[in-house]
């Protein structure tokens, strides 16, 4: 897979992706830490990439804690897919929505400035770095992604909804495939999604799991008894093995055993981008 990284300008950032289609996405680039998400968008998680390439054009995607958008909208440009983003952090919802307009992608992508949990409630969001890019937030509990108590710079307003209220309302259809990168929330993301993991057209789902946390470690059972299956050879290639995050990684669920993961020999693609 080829990316080509380029400035516009020097507040935009141009992608161009040539493989599996060629695509070609712009960002605006606000400081040095959105800069670097968005020059790093094929090696920083390149299974994720990968993962998004096996989508077909009709299917749905749900990215749960989409940051400035980037998977977001190259899942809308490379596939041509439906998405739906949640991005509660006030600064990088503003600037997702700057990139959806830039890219005139309104028609295939929708960002809510909502938390996805295990309750609907108004709360907090205790932000971390409250500037564009920043992530490891806390919605609720004042917790790092370790689970510890720690000091946050702001506490912004928040309203969390469950996945299963919502498409019980009809408020958004049945995905196929789902991301959820939440730093640290994620079994509570999960707990609230209880009914749609058990719908057959749901075929994949990401989750960004801390190996260090029990609950977190559970997560691979409960998927497991949803009838999901995973590559510990795609978790052992990518997970973190060292610093701050060691011990955490992707582990991407597929609902059938002979899924893309298998036809598109997607672990050895990884490995040799």
């Amino acid at each position: 897979m080829d990316f080509i990284i380029g400035c516009m300008t020097p507040e935009i950032i141009e992608v161009v992706c040539n493989e599996p289609l060629s695509s070609r996405l712009l960002f605006h680039s606000t400081n040095e830490m959105v800069s670097r998400r968005i020059r790093s968008l094929r090696q920083k998680e390149p299974e994720t990439i990968h993962w998004i390439d096996t989508f077909d054009t009709e299917d749905l995607f749900i990215d749960i804690g989409a940051n400035i958008g980037l998977y977001s909208l190259y899942a809308a440009v490379s596939r041509g897919v439906q998405v739906i983003a949640f991005e509660p952090e006030s600064l990088n919802y503003a600037l997702f929505n700057r990139n959806i307009f830039l890219n005139q992608l309104d028609q295939k992508v929708k960002a809510y400035p909502i938390a996805l949990s295990e309750e609907i409630a108004f709360n907090e969001l205790h932000v971390n770095g409250f500037e564009e890019g920043s992530s490891c937030h806390s919605f609720k509990e004042k917790l790092n992604f370790k689970h510890e108590r720690d000091r946050f710079d702001f506490s912004q307003g928040c309203f969390s909804m469950t996945l299963d209220e919502l498409i019980r309302m009809k408020f958004i259809p049945v995905p196929q495939h789902i991301k959820i990168d939440v730093d640290g929330i994620e079994h509570k993301v999960l707990k609230g999604a209880n009914q749609l993991l058990d719908h057959p057209s749901l075929k994949s789902v990401l989750v960004e799991i801390n190996t260090n946390l029990p609950v977190h470690s559970a997560l691979v059972d409960l998927m497991s008894a949803k009838g999901f299956t995973y590559s510990q050879a795609q978790v052992d290639a990518f997970q973190c093995k060292e610093g701050v995050f060691k011990g955490v990684g992707n582990y991407i669920f597929f609902r059938n055993s002979g899924s893309e993961w298998e036809k598109f020999v997607f672990l050895q693609k990884v490995m040799s981008t």
